[in-house]
């Protein structure tokens, strides 16, 4: 793809490179090439192939992803244990199940409070789906102590939680403590215990723990979701996840 701009640069470089004998040896009219000279010809060359640059650019860019990717695996690699059996997240689905589908969630985030039916439509449809929620509050203060109240409710009443992160992701408007709280209230949960459980390192940890994950693995925003070793970024709907919850059970697309 590269070559004639290649052969370009190696030839000149040859040229300005060439020691005093060989110059010596060139007839009397062959052109000897400088630094301007070289300068003008790459100049002149790119001009006349614009499309050089672009595929350079791509180039850099494969170059780059593919390091991205290795970088991910490697990272994927060690932490597979705080990513899926962390005792700070929530688990959802089948707790014993084949496959497990790693979310990194905001209560604030409008991608994910659309995603959250596709949660459901695949733990409703998959009995061996096992899904590990992940707290990043990373929407502002609101996102924060919405999470504290999450985290704490988790602590508190475990078996209340999916019940309270579904009516708590499905609020409208912005989450923060006090809509949590509301939720507490709504579905008679010790408010008391909890507000002292918000206080406590296991908050602060949890949000540590998922802050650390997402820097690892290159997380960005929400939803982002880790299934195997692929990391998908974005709500990139029900069948692409379905998708990829069979190609790690089977290898396919559709098992």
């Amino acid at each position: 793809m590269f070559r004639p701009f290649l052969a370009l640069a190696a030839m000149a470089s040859v040229v300005i490179a060439a020691p005093a004998p060989l110059y010596a040896q060139q007839a009397a009219d062959t052109p000897v090439l400088n630094r301007s000279d070289v300068e003008t010809i790459v100049r002149e060359y790119l001009i006349a192939n614009p499309e050089v640059l672009e595929e350079a650019f791509m180039a850099l860019q494969t170059k780059r992803q593919a390091t991205a990717d290795a970088e991910r695996a490697e990272a994927l690699a060690s932490v597979r244990d705080d990513l899926e059996s962390s005792t700070n997240s929530a688990v959802l689905g089948n707790p014993d199940g084949d496959v497990t589908l790693v979310e990194f969630f905001d209560y604030n985030c409008g991608f994910c409070r659309r995603a959250l039916s596709d949660l459901d439509e695949l733990i409703e449809g998959d009995p061996n789906l096992r899904v590990v929620l992940k707290e990043l509050p990373v929407l502002g203060e609101g996102s924060v102590r919405a999470a504290a109240v999450s985290i704490a409710v988790h602590n508190i009443a475990p078996e209340a939680y999916p019940e309270f992160h579904k009516k708590l992701l499905s609020s409208e408007g912005r989450a923060d403590d006090q809509v949590a709280f509301a939720v507490v209230d709504e579905m008679g949960l010790p408010r008391d215990e909890i507000e002292v459980a918000m206080r406590s390192d296991k908050v602060r940890d949890t949000v540590s723990e998922s802050n650390r994950l997402a820097r690892l693995l290159q997380i960005e925003g929400t939803p982002s979701y880790v299934i195997g070793d692929v990391v998908e970024q974005g709500a990139v709907g029900v069948d692409q996840l379905r998708a990829r919850i069979n190609q790690q059970r089977c290898g396919e697309d559709v098992c």
